[in-house]
């Protein structure tokens, strides 16, 4: 592994989101830092997962996700949903259903509600691929940055050096 990786691969700019997943009354959440718009016609956002996860299960049992966009002032939204094995993970938060019927995340800036085209393999994750069904703007304000969360998922810990 190359030498400072953890502190390298924060020079690379993305945001901060919860991806919501449901499969008919089952639902969850998770925050994801490696999302991007993969296409402009149809539109669609790909990002990455761990296939050991719960909402992964969810996913592709279902086919359905939201992206939900985190503010600059989410950072406590971001922390509790990147936290694995949460009793019930969903209640603390208020959702409506999408289009898709995935859950929305109320209190995001925007969403994108989703429909899986497919996965890739990429390393110990999958990349999600999915076409985006509706969006909207929720509330005003500024994106959090991946960058801005620190070591909030231990990440640094996962680099071998």
């Amino acid at each position: 592994m190359i030498e400072n990786a953890s502190i390298l691969f924060n020079k690379i700019t993305h945001g901060v989101y919860v991806i919501g997943v449901a499969n008919g009354s089952e639902q969850n959440a998770f925050t994801a830092a490696w999302v991007m718009q993969v296409s402009f016609e149809p539109p669609m956002i790909a990002f990455s997962i761990n296939p050991e996860h719960y909402s992964y299960k969810l996913l592709q049992a279902s086919g359905v996700c939201t992206v939900n966009v985190l503010g600059q002032d989410h950072l406590a939204i971001a922390a509790h949903f990147g936290r694995s094995g949460v009793k019930e993970k969903m209640t603390t938060y208020c959702w409506q259903a999408g289009k898709s019927e995935a859950p929305v995340l109320a209190d995001s800036l925007a969403y994108f509600d989703c429909k899986l085209s497919h996965f890739s393999d990429a390393g110990d994750h999958k990349i999600a691929v999915c076409e985006v069904i509706n969006s909207a703007e929720l509330n005003s304000g500024w994106p959090l940055l991946y960058s801005q969360t620190g070591n909030m998922d231990g990440s640094s810990d996962l680099y071998k050096t």
